[in-house]
């Protein structure tokens, strides 16, 4: 898909899920209650990717929020970002040491990992918040997008991953299960893999 790509492109696509209509995952979505809310800051560029996992994880995860970020005109407003409680899921220390208790709310980063790692770079709110950062993974599964490190994940693993460690297994599971699914159905829109039901 193209950067310039908009939501006319998407004749014969789902318009919740993105996915061509006879692959189409709606139907298929398990809704996750989290006791942890999330909001997910994409990145402008990853808004009318079909491989887009921020929109499944809205889709499946109750009171999920995706705020955009990298939009001319539209600076984000770092206030979204504050309030007690709020951590921001991302590698490393960061600079403010996490507080007793887990977090209320997680704030997930989607976009590429350059794309990511400049978001943090840019939004002093991002790098004020604590942080959670997951144990190394090596995803044993197919991918949708080929990562820049094995230990790659996409967004909706990164939520499912975190919620899990958070909250345990029954939150976890339904969201990397979806992640499967959908790496079924892009396989087979490539004409590769996937056998149907």
């Amino acid at each position: 898909m193209s950067r310039s790509s908009t939501p006319e492109d998407f004749a014969g696509r789902c318009r919740a899920c993105f996915f061509r209509r006879e692959v189409c995952l709606c139907d298929r979505v398990v809704r996750v209650r989290a006791r942890t809310s999330v909001l997910i800051l994409r990145h402008a560029k990853e808004a009318w990717k079909s491989t887009n996992t921020a929109r499944l994880a809205a889709l499946a995860l109750e009171g999920a929020e995706i705020v955009a970020y990298g939009a001319p005109g539209r600076p984000l407003d770092g206030a979204l970002l504050r309030g007690e409680g709020t951590w921001l899921l991302f590698p490393g220390m960061g600079r403010t040491p996490p507080p007793a208790g887990p977090p209320r709310r997680l704030v997930v980063l989607d976009g590429s990992w350059g794309q990511a790692r400049r978001m943090v770079q840019r939004v002093a709110a991002l790098r004020a918040l604590p942080r959670l950062s997951l144990p190394p993974h090596r995803p044993d599964r197919a991918r949708m997008r080929r990562p820049p490190s094995p230990e790659g994940l996409s967004t909706l693993e990164a939520i499912a991953l975190a919620l899990g460690r958070l909250e345990g297994e029954d939150v976890q599971r339904p969201l990397l299960d979806l992640y499967a699914l959908a790496v079924e159905r892009v396989l087979m829109t490539r004409g590769r893999g996937y056998s149907g039901e």
